[in-house]
């Protein structure tokens, strides 16, 4: 019997949808971030300029980052030779988790292998434990949070993305007594928007609620030391998870929370997926404490990325573009269309070498397909300018609806205009 033609005919489906992804083969540049060479079969490679990557600030090519992981390599080897409950702990990686700690002003951190992992087996974990546990969850959580508020035993509830008057209305309903925990994320990567954290955890403390927020989108990029949109706001001590990422912000690769010590040790104890699965690897783990150290002091770089940001806001809505507004560095423009989405984005490759990945269904809503740009601090005032021209180029190829041009307050930073990245000369040094 043959079972292939499941498969088939799953793969049909999702192409008869337009939601079948092509992976683009792309050879990154350290030297040259953020550009990348595309390989195709029979063609020559070319090179294109990347705008839709998470590694925001570009620590994943940063020279001290680069030789934290090589020297470590070199050190103790490749792997992490197993789990952490049959291998031990590489100490790269208890170095790591005191540096990860104190970004959080928590008493203890734990490392996963990602950071879908990390929701996952964090969420299910706290709220199996919490006897007669209720998880009240945004209604635009990750799909690594959701995934953890299902594989919990725990009753759950969806309240409305940062309605708080509809989180109070649900806190109010389950009472005092009842044991809760409110699971929510600062910072949302589609829509840019960022959670009411102080409302929050005000309700939280009135009504006898634990909190468990994702910073995964903001690690590194806010802050005075790059701990989040926590740390820009002076919340972090009221929350009690803070879960974040090492391959976005850091760069490099992981997952973590950060916490009291009695969270991380019972998590540690009793997640599967985390008693279960091979430790973070040494050099990974080198490299990216050097991410974390580097950025705790590099207020210069989040300066330089926040300016990069806004301008790019600033020049596609000067020329009509429809760019959703927020108040972070993620820059969506909508499209409305899964099949001009990709169309789209495949213009913009094969017509002027800009790479941008169509965020369709069920990343978002269908109806809301959207290009998600993330420029980074190594994306100059021309490679802006270069975009807004492809990007007009394309909308007006596809025959896409331009707004009437928004002209948006733009307030330079000297800090930002006068970025000289010294942390990354001195290194290369």
């Amino acid at each position: 019997m043959s079972y292939r033609h499941h498969f088939t005919n799953a793969i049909d489906r999702l192409a008869a949808e337009r939601r079948y992804r092509v992976f683009a083969d792309l050879e990154r540049s350290a030297e040259n971030f953020p550009s990348a060479l595309w390989h195709r079969p029979g063609l020559d490679a070319e090179n294109v300029r990347i705008w839709c990557s998470k590694d925001y600030l570009g620590m994943g090519r940063h020279p001290e980052v680069i030789r934290a992981m090589t020297e470590a390599a070199v050190k103790h080897g490749a792997g992490a030779g197993g789990t952490r409950n049959i291998a031990g702990t590489s100490h790269p990686l208890v170095q790591l988790e005191a540096e990860l700690a104190d970004l959080h002003g928590k008493t203890s951190a734990l490392v996963f292998t990602s950071g879908w992992v990390s929701n996952l087996a964090a969420i299910s974990t706290i709220a199996d434990l919490i006897p007669n546990c209720l998880i009240l969850s945004d209604a635009l959580n990750h799909n690594s949070m959701i995934e953890g508020v299902r594989r919990s035993n725990a009753q759950r509830i969806i309240f409305r993305h940062n309605d708080m008057a509809h989180l109070e209305e649900l806190l109010q309903a389950a009472g005092k007594d009842r044991n809760k925990l409110i699971v929510f994320e600062s910072l949302y990567s589609m829509e840019g928007d960022i959670a009411p954290l102080a409302e929050i955890v005000d309700l939280a403390e009135r009504y006898n609620a634990m909190t468990y927020m994702d910073e995964v989108h903001a690690v590194g990029l806010y802050g005075a030391r790059g701990g989040g949109i926590g740390d820009r706001d002076g919340l972090m001590s009221r929350i009690d998870v803070i879960e974040g990422t090492l391959a976005k912000g850091f760069g490099t690769l992981g997952g973590y929370i950060a916490a009291d010590s009695a969270i991380i040790d019972a998590v540690r104890s009793y997640a599967p997926s985390f008693i279960f699965t091979t430790a973070l690897p040494p050099p990974v783990a080198a490299a990216a404490s050097a991410a974390v150290r580097i950025l705790k002091e590099g207020t210069e770089l989040r300066a330089r990325h926040q300016r990069q940001a806004l301008l790019t806001k600033h020049a596609l809505s000067a020329a009509g573009l429809p760019v959703m507004a927020n108040p972070s560095h993620i820059v969506p423009v909508l499209v409305g269309d899964a099949e001009l989405c990709k169309a789209a984005c495949d213009m913009l490759l094969e017509r002027h070498n800009i790479y941008i990945q169509p965020i369709n269904y069920p990343t978002v809503a269908k109806g809301t397909e959207r290009l998600r740009i993330t420029p980074t601090p190594f994306h100059s005032d021309a490679h802006i300018a270069e975009l807004v021209d492809a990007l007009a180029d394309v909308w007006k190829a596809l025959g896409l609806p331009f707004e009437e041009p928004k002209i948006l307050k733009f307030r330079r930073e000297p800090a930002a205009v006068a970025c000289s990245f010294p942390e990354f000369k001195r290194a290369a040094e």
